[in-house]
């Protein structure tokens, strides 16, 4: 994050991680600011230099409004036909269009991409038959109340205003960027957030040639869209990310690996969300079948998986005792202990806020809870865990409150060994899935609570990998490589 020449996009997705219907006047919602710094030549060094007050700097941006506003239907280099005009193919394709744009080649690694800032909006129009259910299409259906939505329409994307980066500053070497908008498609933003409407907001500040980029996120939920979603990612720089069924770009070159990496960045959060609001600390993303083979973009079959750290203290353990099915079958200690769930004197039911098994698993072991079927193409799976002792030895929080509103910390998160030692589900008898990380992300899902605000800042935010050289399932650490290095 230390590196001038930012390479930033956005992406907007509705409940099942599709477009389904584009805002009017936005285009696919699918926009990035990505720029290069050139610096002039240096002025004479005369006393009365008349060229002294110019900017040593300037800005080239490689995405043009005309790029972002792109929408079905619109024709641009690459785009498949069939994408034309299918809104969720065509968001697929933009994504790798803007990506060929801000692409970085380098002599020694793969190219890569941009950062992505995720947005969700969590509403299911129920009778409006847009998501799949495990992966399977289903007609419309009577909502039982869990799923949120205020009519036809509920499941929009936000209008998506930018302010490209610029320089700023006495001495124009500022520099400062925005994307903010609101779900509420009739919002007045000209005056800021002054109404009770969905707001969301992320601006991105760095002087040249100091530090790392600071971004500085809000989002806000509202009575219409209670339940809301913003992040920050590191995706793949190529074929599938966490969660989608499409090939993406972003900046993770080389895929992270249990249990070879870790990540460290500095999280500062500053209001947060309300009781609901599912803070991840960290957040990691990856797909493959039950079977244990890397998923293929069949949504019937793969099984997006997910480990989730919520940091939010007044987030509590759904798994306990008397809630089995909210807990994994079993946990394993870093010394590679492992005890059931049934095990009421061992089983660390504290640490785990829930675990829901994907709907497509044949052989789940009872209790069990399912996954909400709806708000993936395909079956996923998800850890969720607080913080607890068990954790510490990954550097993770162990008492609750830890990095909370007023303590920002920078966290070096041995992400990978923590999520080595998981349960993940796969079918009796299969071979163990390689488990690699397509997504690392962190932000807040406010879950169903209206009219509440969180806000925080992020930096520094880097993916450490290990070389290792594996026996068995020992691991033996050669080398450690920064992947994404501060200059990124």
């Amino acid at each position: 994050m230390r590196r001038d020449s930012l390479r930033l996009a956005l992406e907007s997705w509705n409940q099942c991680n599709e477009v389904g219907e584009e805002v009017p006047q936005m285009g696919s919602p699918r926009v990035a600011d990505c720029f290069d710094i050139y610096r002039a030549s240096s002025p004479t060094e005369e006393k009365n230099c008349s060229l002294c007050n110019f900017p040593r700097y300037t800005l080239v941006h490689r995405v043009t409004e005309r790029d972002n506003k792109l929408g079905s239907g619109d024709s641009f280099v690459g785009l498949q036909l069939n994408a034309l005009h299918n809104v969720d193919l065509y968001a697929a394709e933009k994504e790798l269009y803007l990506g060929s744009k801000c692409e970085v080649e380098e002599t020694t690694t793969n190219p890569w991409q941009f950062w992505m800032l995720m947005l969700k909006n969590g509403n299911l129009d129920t009778f409006a038959a847009k998501c799949p259910k495990n992966g399977h299409k289903v007609g419309p259906f009577i909502p039982d109340g869990t799923l949120p939505c205020f009519g036809i329409g509920c499941m929009n994307h936000p209008l998506i205003l930018h302010d490209y980066t610029t320089l700023q500053g006495p001495d124009m070497r500022m520099l400062r960027g925005r994307f903010y908008g609101s779900w509420d498609s009739d919002a007045d933003l000209s005056n800021g957030l002054v109404q009770n409407i969905s707001y969301y907001s992320v601006s991105w500040e760095k002087e040249i040639g100091k530090g790392s980029w600071v971004f500085h996120h809000v989002l806000r939920t509202s009575m219409k869209y209670p339940w809301l979603m913003l992040y920050i990612r590191s995706d793949a720089t190529h074929d599938f990310s966490g969660g989608y069924h499409y090939p993406t770009r972003g900046m993770s070159k080389i895929i992270p690996e249990s249990p070879n990496f870790k990540v460290r960045f500095t999280l500062n959060i500053i209001q947060g969300g309300g009781a609901n609001s599912q803070f991840y600390l960290i957040d990691i993303g990856s797909c493959w079948k039950n079977k244990g083979q890397p998923c293929d973009g069949d949504v019937t079959s793969d099984v997006t998986r997910y480990c989730e750290m919520i940091i939010n203290p007044n987030t509590t353990a759904w798994c306990n005792a008397e809630n089995l099915n909210f807990c994994p079958p079993y946990h394993t200690f870093p010394n590679g202990t492992q005890v059931h769930r049934n095990d009421t004197s061992n089983f660390p039911y504290a640490a785990y806020h829930l675990y829901c098994s994907p709907g497509n698993g044949d052989h789940l072991e009872e209790p069990y809870s399912l996954c909400d079927p709806y708000s993936n193409p395909q079956a996923q799976e998800i850890v969720q865990i607080l913080p607890h002792p068990v954790w510490g030895e990954y550097g993770f929080p162990t008492m609750q409150g830890e990095g909370w509103i007023g303590k920002p910390k920078t966290w070096e998160l041995d992400v990978g060994r923590l999520s080595e030692s998981l349960y993940f589900y796969q079918e009796p008898g299969t071979k163990s899935a390689r488990r690699k990380w397509m997504s690392v992300d962190l932000g807040t899902e406010i879950f169903k609570d209206p009219e509440q605000t969180a806000e925080w800042t992020v930096t520094d935010f880097d993916i450490l990998i290990s070389k290792q050289r594996r026996h068995s399932r020992d691991l033996v650490d050669a080398e450690r490589n920064i992947i994404f290095a501060s200059y990124i």
